[in-house]
């Protein structure tokens, strides 16, 4: 004996989507079967649409501190070889201070570009992400409808 449910109206979170609830109702009297079976290749669909996303970089002050440091470094030293007349009556203790001294400043200057640098990549990965997650939900939305189903959020 084989029992027909006609379903009136299915609500399904999809949470991989989108954080709200959507209530498909099917138009062509899709068993519960095939309704399943749409609902997961339509989300296999929107999820292919979507693109990986990169995990949040760290690290963005120490390279640019490291960068800072040897920039400060060569500068110092490019500095010493232009006055090389007055360089020659300085001790090396105080030409290598010296050197370490722009290194230091050029370390905290590059710190601090570096930090900038890795909140502005993350401000952009989380839009990036807030981008994806819509255009999954209508992609999924589009397919649920090409297949007969009214989709409300």
């Amino acid at each position: 004996m084989k029992i027909a449910i006609a379903p009136i109206t299915l609500v399904l979170s999809v949470a991989c989507l989108s954080a709200s609830a959507e209530t498909i109702t099917p138009l062509k009297g899709q068993s519960q079967e095939i309704i399943q079976q749409d609902i997961s290749a339509c989300q296999s669909q929107a999820g292919s649409t979507t693109s990986s996303s990169t995990s949040p970089q760290s690290g963005g002050r120490v390279r640019g501190a490291a960068t800072g440091a040897v920039a400060g470094a060569a500068v110092a030293g490019a500095r010493e070889r232009q006055h090389d007349e007055i360089s020659d009556r300085v001790d090396d203790d105080v030409k290598q201070q010296y050197r370490q001294n722009k290194a230091k400043d050029a370390a905290v200057a590059g710190a601090v570009v570096g930090g900038s640098r890795q909140r502005q990549d993350r401000r952009e990965d989380r839009r990036n992400t807030q981008q994806n997650t819509a255009t999954a939900a209508s992609a999924y939305s589009t397919c649920m409808q090409q297949r007969g189903y009214q989709v409300t959020p």
